[in-house]
C-alpha cells in the first residue's frame, strides 16, 4: 500500500480489518448480542430555517463512487438521466448552488472513486465550472488490497488491478484524514458534514435536521426509516447489549442462524437509510485518539480475484460500512426521518418511480405526488439493463400516480398513453416484444 501511494489514514484502516481477520474474527453480530429499539425520536419536517451562520458551517458529502454495473452501466451511475433529462449530479449541484444563493452556503464534496473520477470531472468541468475544479470538490476513495483465502496473503492476479478492491463507504474516515481534507474543512470554518449516497435524491440538505444536529451537540447522527417488506434485507439499527451503545447490523454480519430475526420488521424496526451528519471536530478527536482511523466493524466479503470468473482463486475484501461508526462514538444518536428522505436507485425499478409521474420535481428536489410509492416488479430478463429498460420505455413512461403494485412478465413495450391504478399485472409470454395499448388499466392482469 506505501508503493501505491496509499496515506497513513488508509494504511492504519486497512491493518486494523486485516488484523482483525488474521485474529480469527468472524465479522457476525449475533441475535443474542443486540436488542432491539421499539423506539427513536422522530423528525417532523417544517418550514426551512433561516439561519445561514449555521448552513454556511455545513458541508454536503456524496457518496459518489459506484458505477452501477448492476444496472448494465459502465460511467458514474450519478450521470444516469433520472428526471426531465436531467441526471442526479444535475439534481445534487442545482441543490448546492440554490443553498448559497443570497450569501454563503455549504461546501460540497463528492468522494469519487477512481472509476467514477474522470467520467465526474468532465461533467461538472462542463456543465457546473462555478462548483469550481476537482481540487475544490474532489475526495477520491483509497482502494485496499484484496487477501488470498487460503493463504491471507496479498492477492495475485494477471491483471494487477484486479488484486485491489474497494475498502466499502466506512473508507469516508480515512479518505478525509489521509487526503488532508478533514484538516482543510475545519480551517475553512465548517463544522458539520452531511454525507448520503448520490443515488438517492431524497437526502437533501435539511436546515431544520441540521439545526437538530448542532443543538444536541452529538458527534454522530443517522437518520433512520421504518423498515418495510422491501427492507428485509437492508442494516438495521439496534442497541449492543456489552456497551449500551447503538450499532448497525448488515445482513452480511448476520450468523445464518438469526436470519430469520434480521428480516422481522416488527422486531428490527428501524433501517439506515445512509444518510449520515457527523461534527468534524469530533471526528478529529476520534481519529487522533485512534491513530489515524477508526475502529469500524469489519465485513469480510468472500468473491474471486477476477469477479468474472468464479475458477478465480478465492479473496477476502476488507469492507466497512460508515453508518457503523454510530458504535464508535459515545453519545452518537439516531432519528427517524420520514420515507421521502430515502429514494435510492439501485434497480431499474426504482428508476421508473421516479421517473413517472408519482414523483414531481420541485426545483431539485423528487417529491411523492402518489398516495404511497409503487411496488415495482419488472421481468429481470428484460428490463434489468439499462439498454433494455429505456427501449421498452422508449414511447414514454406510463403514469403511476395511482398504481399500488405493478408486475411485469415478459417484454411489454410502455407509452404515456398507458394509465396504471391499483394491482396491474402484465404478461407477454412471446419472446418478442409486445405493445400494451394505450389506455387505463385497474387492478387487473392483462396477457398480451
Amino acid at each position: 500500500m506505501e508503493g501505491s501511494g496509499a496515506s497513513a489514514a488508509a494504511i492504519s484502516s486497512f491493518r486494523r480489518s486485516y488484523e482483525a481477520l488474521a485474529r480469527g474474527e468472524t465479522g457476525q453480530i449475533p441475535e443474542p448480542s443486540i436488542e432491539a429499539l421499539a423506539s427513536l425520536p422522530v423528525h417532523q419536517p417544517g418550514k426551512e430555517s433561516s439561519n445561514r451562520s449555521l448552513l454556511s458551517q455545513a458541508c454536503i458529502l456524496k457518496l459518489n463512487g459506484g458505477l452501477g454495473t448492476g444496472m448494465g452501466l459502465e460511467r458514474a451511475k450519478s450521470l444516469l438521466p433520472v428526471k426531465e433529462g436531467l441526471t442526479f449530479l444535475d439534481l445534487i449541484c442545482r441543490h448546492v448552488l440554490r443553498l448559497r444563493k443570497g450569501g454563503d452556503g455549504p461546501g460540497f464534496l463528492l468522494m469519487d472513486s477512481f472509476t467514477t473520477s474522470a467520467d465526474t470531472r468532465a461533467f461538472l468541468a462542463e456543465r457546473y465550472p462555478s462548483l469550481g475544479g476537482p481540487e475544490t470538490w474532489e475526495l477520491l476513495q483509497n482502494k485496499a488490497p484484496k487477501v488470498d483465502a487460503a493463504t491471507l496473503a496479498p492477492a495475485q492476479a494477471a491483471d494487477p488491478d484486479m488484486a485491489w478492491c474497494p475498502p466499502g463507504h466506512g473508507d469516508l474516515y480515512a479518505a478525509l484524514a489521509g487526503s488532508g481534507r478533514l484538516a482543510s474543512l475545519l480551517e475553512q470554518g465548517f463544522r458539520y458534514l452531511f454525507v448520503s449516497n448520490a443515488d438517492n435524491l431524497g437526502a437533501t440538505l435539511d436546515p431544520l435536521l441540521l439545526e437538530r444536529f448542532a443543538a444536541s451537540g452529538a458527534p454522530f447522527l443517522m437518520e433512520v426509516t421504518e423498515r418495510t417488506e422491501a427492507d428485509r434485507k437492508g442494516g438495521h439499527l439496534c442497541r449492543d447489549r456489552a456497551t449500551g451503545r447503538l450499532r448497525l447490523r448488515e445482513i452480511a454480519q448476520c450468523p445464518p442462524e438469526d436470519q430469520a430475526a434480521f428480516g422481522d420488521i416488527s422486531r428490527h424496526r428501524f433501517f439506515n437509510t445512509n444518510n449520515l451528519w457527523i461534527d468534524l471536530r469530533q471526528l478529529r478527536a476520534a481519529l487522533e485518539a485512534g491513530q489515524g482511523s477508526i475502529a469500524l466493524p469489519v465485513i469480510f466479503n468472500r468473491k474471486t480475484v477476477d469477479p468474472r470468473d468464479p475458477a478465480s482463486p478465492a479473496v477476502i475484501q476488507l469492507e466497512t460500512a460508515m453508518g457503523a461508526a454510530i458504535e464508535a462514538f459515545e453519545g452518537a444518536e439516531a432519528v427517524v426521518v420520514p420515507r421521502t428522505r430515502f429514494l435510492p436507485v439501485k434497480t431499474t425499478n426504482d428508476l421508473l418511480a421516479l421517473r413517472s409521474d408519482a414523483y414531481a420535481l420541485e426545483e431539485e428536489t423528487l417529491r411523492l405526488r402518489a398516495e404511497a410509492l409503487p411496488l415495482i416488479d419488472l421481468d429481470g430478463a428484460h428490463y434489468k439493463r439499462i439498454d433494455d429498460f429505456d427501449a421498452k420505455f422508449a414511447a414514454g413512461i406510463p403514469s403511476l400516480r395511482s398504481c399500488r403494485r405493478l408486475t411485469v412478465r415478459g417484454p411489454v413495450l410502455f407509452s404515456s398513453g398507458v394509465r396504471l391504478q391499483g394491482a396491474v399485472t402484465v404478461t407477454n409470454p412471446r419472446r418478442e416484444d409486445a405493445p400494451l395499448p394505450p389506455g387505463a388499466y385497474a387492478d387487473r392482469e392483462v396477457t398480451l
